[in-house]
Formats: C-alpha cells, sequence, structure tokens
C-alpha cells in the first residue's frame, strides 16, 4: 500500500501532459489498473509496469504517442487485442514472464502494424515446437522476437543506435564540409602542372646542351682573337724595344755631328 500511494503521490505532482517517460515497476494495481494513470499523459511515449501483478490490460488508457511498453513479469494471459485500439504506435512490447501459452493469444497483436520487436521470454508459448517459427509467421510486421530476428542476429540497443545516427550525421557534415570532388580536381591539376614540368626540364636540358656547345665555340673563338691580340701585342713591344734602341744611336750619331 505505501509504494501504491507514492507512485500515485508522484504521478498527481507531476504535470501529466508533459511527461514522455514514465517507470512504475513493483507498483500494485487494483483491478487492473493504476490509481493516477489517465489518458491525460498523452505525450507518454515510454511506460513500463513491470512486476505490478495486472492480469488484464482492458482498464490500460489510450497513449496513441506510446511507442515502448515494458509488461513484463505480470499475470497476463489473453486481452491482447485492445493494444492495437489503445496504443496503435507501439513499436515494442515486453510480455516476457507472463501468463501467455497459445499462439491464438498472440495472433491479437497482428494488428499493431508498427510493431518490430515482442518479447515473450519465460513464457508457455516458448515450449511449443517450432515457436520461434511460428511466431514469425504469425506475425509478418515483427523484427526481432525476444531479442532475436530470424537469422538470430541480436537485436541492438537503443543507445547503439543513437550512437550510429550520430555518426551518420558527422559523416554527412564532413562531406558538406570538403567535397571531394574538389580535392580530386586540385589533384589532377597538380599531376599535370608536373607532366609540364618534366617536359620543361627536358626543353632546358637541351637548351643547356647546344647553350654549352655554342659556349665552347665561343671560347675557341676568344681563344684565337686572345692569341692574335697576343701576337700583336708581342710585335708592338719589339718594335717598341728598337726604337727605345735605336734612339740613344741616333743622339750618338747626332753629337758625332
Amino acid at each position: 500500500m505505501e509504494m501504491k500511494k507514492r507512485i500515485t503521490l508522484e504521478l498527481r505532482n507531476r504535470a501529466p501532459e508533459k511527461v514522455t517517460e514514465l517507470v512504475l515497476d513493483n507498483c500494485r494495481s487494483s483491478n487492473g489498473e493504476i490509481e493516477g494513470l489517465n489518458e491525460s499523459f498523452k505525450e507518454l511515449e515510454f511506460l513500463s509496469m513491470a512486476n505490478v501483478e495486472l492480469t488484464s490490460l482492458a482498464r490500460l488508457p489510450t497513449l496513441s504517442k506510446l511507442r515502448k511498453l515494458e509488461l513484463s513479469d505480470n499475470i497476463i494471459s489473453g486481452g491482447l487485442e485492445v493494444l492495437a485500439e489503445k496504443c496503435p504506435n507501439l513499436t515494442y512490447l515486453n510480455l516476457s514472464g507472463n501468463k501467455i501459452k497459445d499462439l491464438s493469444t498472440v495472433e491479437a497483436l497482428q494488428n499493431l502494424k508498427n510493431l518490430k520487436s515482442l518479447d515473450l521470454f519465460n513464457c508457455e508459448i516458448t515450449n511449443l515446437e517450432d515457436y520461434r517459427e511460428s511466431v514469425f509467421e504469425l506475425l509478418h510486421q515483427i523484427t526481432y522476437l525476444d531479442g532475436f530476428d530470424q537469422e538470430d542476429n541480436e537485436a541492438p540497443d537503443s543507445e547503439e543506435e543513437e550512437d550510429e545516427e550520430g555518426d551518420e550525421d558527422d559523416d554527412e557534415d564532413e562531406d558538406e564540409a570538403g567535397p571531394p570532388g574538389e580535392y580530386e580536381e586540385d589533384d589532377d591539376e597538380d599531376d599535370g602542372g608536373s607532366d609540364l614540368g618534366e617536359g620543361e626540364e627536358e626543353e632546358e636540358e637541351e637548351v643547356g646542351l647546344s647553350y654549352l656547345m655554342k659556349e665552347e665555340i665561343q671560347d675557341e673563338e676568344d681563344d684565337d682573337d686572345y692569341v692574335e691580340e697576343r701576337g700583336d701585342e708581342e710585335e708592338a713591344e719589339g718594335v717598341q724595344g728598337e726604337k727605345r734602341k735605336r734612339d740613344p744611336e741616333d743622339e750618338g750619331e747626332e753629337e758625332d755631328d
């Protein structure tokens, strides 16, 4: 009774129209309902009522935005058809540890068109031969049964899904920040420049060789000119020397005269 009163007070003290997640595990229901849980929780997306001694879902309020419903470890044995009417957008339903025995009971979930994951672990129905194959054949819309798909691949956690979405967003941001095409074009331009550079180097080498050959020829001509000039200078010096030798003699002859 104390647990029930505490939960009731919590529900009354909160603005129900703003609540999106509600956990009422281990409280005690009365005649298939929990006092304070009503249709005013119109924004509720996640509701957990594990081990609250629920025997029926007939008095469950209409929660049109509810996506995940935890009902494990209760005493529910049927009446699942009300879920399609009261929680039409359910994607995840946990009925593990209840009194569900027959496939006909699960057949009532066919009208939950958005249902992707269903848990019936620790229910008597799991003892049926070809249990998994039969449920997947009966409920074509579900992807995971008791945490695994038809290929025995484990269902991802909701946190992992959020991380993957975050990684995709980061990848998109990176793509927007720098389109790969621009970088590829730059690389092509660089490659073209390098090819042109090689051609220029070859031309420079050819020009350099011819230029060197011209320089050698010019040097030889310069050397010849230098030799000729040198010879002329020597001849000029010899003439000047002779003139110098002759001048004193001429002076002597003049003195004799």
